[in-house]
């Protein structure tokens, strides 16, 4: 079991970028009208706009975080970015945002390939590496933006860049806990079957082909087999938070709130209600801002949770999805802060 507990590092700050543009739920297919679309996922509208990459978007949210946090980039000891949609297929953009954020050459910089449990699992690897004592300060940027192929935009996922500033101080810090998993045997149920080295690109990558859910897409863009990611979902993400709950003796239902991965309504209140969790402790952010990937977590807690903040508040987060893979943590935080939103 991938259980892990981190005793002397702690979340500090979390900010968020996105693209000032609105798109608003269309149909794009014959299978559903806009209302009932709306309805079954929650999603009203999405942040959408091909002119900013996840990097420009997570470079806004960290250069805002530095600033309000009043964090001395010299003493910033690691850069963790975490998407599917990194500027190029080398070098790692962590490279590169350590660039334009003018960081220490002492800096340890890192890419990390995941969706939409990209978060939990890149504070694992943030929280790991400052539990050595030898980093003091960590950047982690989650987020998805402008895809490898133009499409049309898309009824489900928003585009955002999160910023999330991660302290080694075991003076201050309260025990953070994980349960991470994956199953690799559905790895086909989210996938961008083309541009890799498994099938790398030719002309014929650019063919249409008819998806499970009408649409037409050709090998660089994502397909999805929406029942097996629906199934995986409602099964996975309670199982996850029982488990973690009985591992490390905690009573889920103590906690303050619970932040899903922003996967769509349905899925979601599935997963509240088999918790048997009261509404007003699960927040949303999908409404406005759509399926936001592996920014989902980070962002639901600066759109959402900024003003409910204050004193000492307990936290579970749960993402699951692209891997097919899991994470859950459970943290305690005082004060937490949150920057105001970028839009860029």
């Amino acid at each position: 079991m991938a259980f892990l507990k981190f005793n002397n590092s702690r979340i500090i700050g979390i900010a968020a970028g996105v693209p000032r543009h609105i798109e608003p739920t269309i149909s794009t297919t014959d299978a559903y009208d806009a209302s009932e679309y709306m309805e079954t996922t929650g999603i009203v509208e999405k942040r959408f706009s091909n002119d900013f990459t996840t990097s420009d978007l997570a470079l806004a949210a960290s250069e805002r975080l530095i600033k309000d946090l009043g964090w001395d980039r010299n003493e910033i000891d690691g850069l963790i970015f975490v998407s599917q949609t990194p500027d190029y297929i080398l070098p790692a953009t962590s490279c590169v945002l350590h660039g334009k954020l003018d960081l220490n050459k002492n800096c340890l910089c890192l890419d990390i390939s995941l969706g939409c449990s990209g978060w939990v699992y890149g504070l694992s690897t943030a929280l790991a590496l400052l539990e050595t004592g030898g980093l003091r300060k960590v950047l982690l940027l989650a987020g998805d933006a402008r895809k490898h192929a133009h499409e049309e935009p898309d009824q489900l996922f928003g585009y955002a860049g999160t910023a999330t500033a991660v302290e080694f101080n075991p003076e201050k810090a309260r025990p953070i806990v994980m349960d991470l998993g994956s199953d690799g045997t559905g790895y086909d149920a989210i996938i961008r079957p083309g541009g890799g080295t498994r099938n790398p690109f030719t002309p014929d990558s650019l063919n249409l082909e008819e998806c499970e859910d009408g649409r037409k897409r050709h090998a660089l863009q994502t397909r999805m087999k929406g029942m097996d990611v629906f199934a995986f979902g409602i099964t996975t993400a309670p199982k996850s938070i029982k488990k973690l709950s009985r591992e490390f003796d905690l009573d889920y239902l103590s906690f303050d709130y619970f932040v899903f991965h922003q996967a769509n309504r349905m899925m979601n209140e599935t997963i509240r209600k088999k918790l048997k969790l009261p509404e007003d402790r699960v927040p949303y952010s999908m409404t406005h801002f759509g399926n936001t990937s592996s920014a989902s977590i980070p962002l639901t807690i600066v759109t959402q949770l900024s003003d409910k903040l204050r004193g000492h508040k307990k936290i579970i987060g749960c993402a699951f999805g692209v891997g097919l893979s899991w994470g859950t943590v459970a943290f305690e935080c005082d004060d937490l802060f949150t920057s105001p939103l970028v839009e860029l």
